[in-house]
């Protein structure tokens, strides 16, 4: 018998963007990117079978949270440029924000503009408290666009045994 349970992503907007579902078509550049040692330098490399299992974990975070990673598609030409999130991480009762830009893209504003939209749909939408996104000290890019995005350093936090920061930003009350 077919299962009839579905879960719905939020499709978001922004101006030069789609935030959308993962799709099975989409793992390809998902997994060079995990693969990718200069796109990798801040995270860990991943092969493939690991590449798959991220990919799916990703995905599956909506079905266990309610939250998750959105591909990011531009809407000029309906290419993937890279993936951006809302998800909980394990044990963590804080809404965590992240994101990557695939290589051939970095430097053309897809991160902050990306992930942007997420933050509103979190204060907004799902009217969290307040967020965080954990970045390594050497990770410049990532800190400015969370610095761009309001989150500000908040202290050291333990991640898979290593020091990370920890940025938070907490919604605006009107």
């Amino acid at each position: 018998m077919a299962s009839t349970f579905t879960v719905t992503v939020p499709r978001l907007q922004t101006e030069r963007f789609v935030l959308r579902e993962y799709r099975p078509e989409d793992f390809e550049a998902f997994a060079a990117h995990l693969a990718d040692p200069e796109s990798m330098t801040h995270l860990n490399l991943s092969d493939r079978k690991l590449a798959w299992r991220v990919f799916g974990s990703h995905a599956g975070l909506w079905l266990l949270g309610g939250a998750g990673w959105w591909a990011i598609e531009r809407k000029d030409s309906g290419q993937l440029v890279g993936n951006v999130g809302a998800f909980y991480r394990d044990g963590s009762p804080m809404l965590e924000l992240g994101w990557n830009t695939y290589r051939s893209f970095w430097g053309q504003g897809v991160a902050p503009e990306a992930a942007t939209a997420v933050l509103a749909y979190a204060f907004d939408v799902r009217r969290e408290a307040r967020v965080h996104a954990l970045i390594n000290a050497a990770n410049q890019p990532s800190i400015r666009v969370a610095e761009r995005l309001g989150l500000r350093y908040a202290q050291d936090t333990a991640l898979n045994g290593k020091m990370t920061g920890q940025y938070v930003r907490e919604r605006a009350e009107p």
